[in-house]
């Protein structure tokens, strides 16, 4: 899957990846595609409640070794 914006949040803990994915989504346009890559295995929970409640779709989660990617689409 290709994303396009990419945003790092490796060696960040919960809850900063989801704070640090609201703000990166936010100068985005409707129909983008975020990349979030993280190492915290709990963003793989909190980025689904995350978007549940933020009205994002969650497209998909990778795991590569120790890095999570969550694929997030803007809505």
């Amino acid at each position: 899957m290709t994303s396009d914006v990419t945003l790092d949040t490796l060696g960040l803990f919960c809850p900063l990846p989801v704070i640090l994915t609201s703000k990166k989504i936010k100068e985005m346009i409707a129909g983008q595609i975020l990349l979030v890559l993280s190492d915290d295995i709990g963003v793989k929970k909190d980025m689904v409640v995350w978007c549940e409640n933020s009205g994002h779709e969650l497209l998909q989660i990778v795991e590569e070794g120790t890095t999570i990617q969550c694929y997030v689409l803007k809505k």
